[in-house]
């Protein structure tokens, strides 16, 4: 509704944004260094954050920039079954057959680690989203997946991501060997209110624009109702600037994002 009246060329707030249009933001970019940290040191890290802080897009963005040559990366986002389920769904991305027995998938999934290490002289990286949902058992085999007795060096790079309640989870007895082996840990927070303008501005920017359509008021607005989440903020912003055009104004303020927040909720 709101392009063509504020003379944008894209969605201004859309989801589907490329990696290196990602905003900066001083949280984005600590989860960015240690994810690169994490890589060099190839053991396990453990990410969470809210619905919608952008965690998996920014493990995302920082994967997209490793040289395809000599990193191997797998995402499974299917956590919600069996033992034998989560690794089905780990052999098929890495292009195994999907063997009956737990124990001979188990040793196929390692068999390939190592021959992407040793032979094919590739990291491989190992990406389980919305881990939350995993059950202890899990928790446990994916550990062991990492487990190389006979070689001091790590050889798979295990990222966990998913909720807080994953963090609070994985301190808790039962998951004390797995706890110990993480060695990133880091819980992603939204904007801060300082960064919550520039934000605004950088995605109006990358539509086109370089107007100065929110006014303070409605960047408080949005902070507060959001605390500063990107996936909400974007559904707000995006539903603010239809009710400026309904209202037939030039800039957003917070009686917009309040008509905005009345129409999503």
């Amino acid at each position: 509704m709101y392009l063509e009246y504020f003379g944008l060329t894209r969605r201004t707030f859309d989801k589907d944004i490329k990696a290196h249009e990602l905003f900066p933001s001083g949280n984005s970019v600590e989860l960015e260094n240690r994810l690169k940290y994490l890589l060099t040191l190839k053991g396990i890290g453990l990410i969470t954050g809210d619905v919608g802080s952008g965690k998996t897009t920014i493990c995302r963005k920082v994967i997209s920039e490793l040289h395809s040559g000599l990193y191997k990366v797998f995402y499974v986002s299917l956590t919600t079954g069996n033992v034998m389920d989560v690794y089905k769904s780990i052999a098929w991305e890495m292009g195994l057959s999907t063997e009956r027995s737990l124990s001979t998938l188990y040793k196929a999934i390692k068999d390939e680690i190592q021959r992407l290490c040793l032979e094919a002289k590739q990291q491989p990286i190992l990406i389980i989203d919305e881990a939350q949902y995993l059950r202890n058992e899990i928790l446990t085999n994916l550990r062991l997946l990492t487990n190389y007795e006979m070689d001091s060096k790590n050889r798979l790079c295990l990222i966990l991501i998913g909720q807080a309640e994953l963090r609070r989870r994985l301190t808790m007895g039962v998951h004390e060997p797995l706890w110990q082996r993480i060695v990133v840990n880091y819980h992603l927070s939204g904007l801060q209110q300082n960064e919550l303008l520039n934000y605004l501005e950088h995605h109006l920017k990358l539509a086109g624009t370089e107007r100065k359509i929110f006014e303070p008021s409605a960047v408080e607005a949005i902070f507060q109702a959001t605390n500063g989440l990107p996936r909400k903020v974007n559904l707000l912003a995006h539903y603010t600037l239809n009710a400026v055009v309904l209202g037939v104004g030039n800039s957003a303020n917070s009686d917009h994002v309040r008509q905005a927040h009345d129409e999503i909720s």
